[in-house]
This record gives C-alpha cells, sequence and structure tokens, in this order.
C-alpha cells in the first residue's frame, strides 16, 4: 500500500508503544493520570529542574505556558518554527534539554513538528492521556515536566512512531555537548 512505500508502518494498537507501563526505563505505575500522579522506580532517576508558578509566569509567554504547564496545545500550522527545516537539536523551551534531533524530524501533514524518536528515551516521559475523549500517549520532558504533545503508532521507519510535538515548547540550536 502508498503508506507502506513511503516508510510508514501500519498502524499499532497504543498498547505496542509502551507496554507494561516501561517508560524510558522507569516503571510507572498510573495512581491518576488526571492528576499527574505516578511512582518510579529507582533503577534511573533524572535530575529534576523546578520552579513554582509565579517563576515559570515570568521565565515563559503566556503561550508558553499555556501549553507546557496547562498541558494545552497550539492550532495547527501556528506555532514558531513548526516547518523549521535546519539541522540541529529541538530543546525544551522551558529547562533547555536537548530533546529531538533534525535528522529524526519528518513531514506527517498534520501542522505540528514530528519526531519518529527522541534524542534519548530518559529525556522524555510518557503517560496514559485519557482526556477529551480519547486514549493517547502524552509526552512530558522528563527534566521540568513540561508538556510536549503527544506520541502516536503511525510514524515512518524504523521506529513507527509519530512524536507529534507542539513548536510552541521547543527551540532549535546546536546540540548541548
Amino acid at each position: 500500500d502508498s503508506a507502506a512505500k513511503e516508510g510508514f508502518l501500519p498502524q499499532r494498537p497504543l498498547e505496542a508503544l509502551r507496554p507494561h507501563c516501561e517508560v524510558n526505563g522507569l516503571l510507572i505505575k498510573r495512581v491518576a493520570a488526571k492528576q499527574r500522579e505516578w511512582t518510579m522506580s529507582d533503577r534511573k532517576k533524572v535530575q529534576k529542574f523546578i520552579l513554582s508558578d509565579a517563576e515559570w509566569r515570568q521565565r515563559l509567554t503566556p503561550e508558553q505556558y499555556r501549553i507546557a504547564r496547562e498541558h494545552g496545545t497550539e492550532r495547527a500550522c501556528t506555532g514558531p518554527g513548526w516547518d523549521e527545516k535546519r539541522k540541529g537539536v529541538y530543546r525544551c523551551v522551558c529547562c533547555k534539554t536537548d530533546l529531538f534531533e533534525s535528522r529524526t524530524k519528518f513531514e506527517s501533514g498534520t501542522g505540528w513538528p514530528s519526531f519518529f524518536q527522541p534524542v534519548d528515551a530518559e529525556r522524555i516521559t510518557e503517560i496514559e492521556d485519557n482526556s477529551l475523549g480519547m486514549r493517547r500517549i502524552e509526552v512530558l520532558c522528563a527534566t521540568c515536566d513540561a508538556h510536549l504533545g503527544h506520541v502516536f503508532p503511525d510514524g515512518p521507519r524504523p521506529t513507527g512512531l509519530r512524536y507529534c510535538m507542539n513548536a510552541t515548547v521547543l527551540e532549535i540550536g546546536r546540540a548541548h555537548v
């Protein structure tokens, strides 16, 4: 079929994304996803970047705050650099953690930047999101817990994943060494 010719894998159920709640090497038990409560095993720890609500509001624009801290979504084709073509690394606008490389970006036709894999699986956290009457996997920055977007099982090879991110909470630059 035409999707297979373009390098896209057949759609898989959400369970295929991260079975058994093991995400980024962390064993996650969802206590109450809506309240963002979960527990993690001690196998791997990420140093957290934590600010008060007032500090986040001072540091971010109102639109960045709405998306990153209140789990919002920008309208398609409206985020700054949503169709960015430069080479580099996309990092979290909140904490500057490198998240995605431009070589993993692809044109998904959605109006949001899409990537088939993160720089390192430990730099993101994936949790089940049942809001808006649908079942999705939300993607957060593992360092600061900023809402980045969602991951879907309809991306290109080699992963078959589409990390559909909000452009407003990403900035492009050179990789941190």
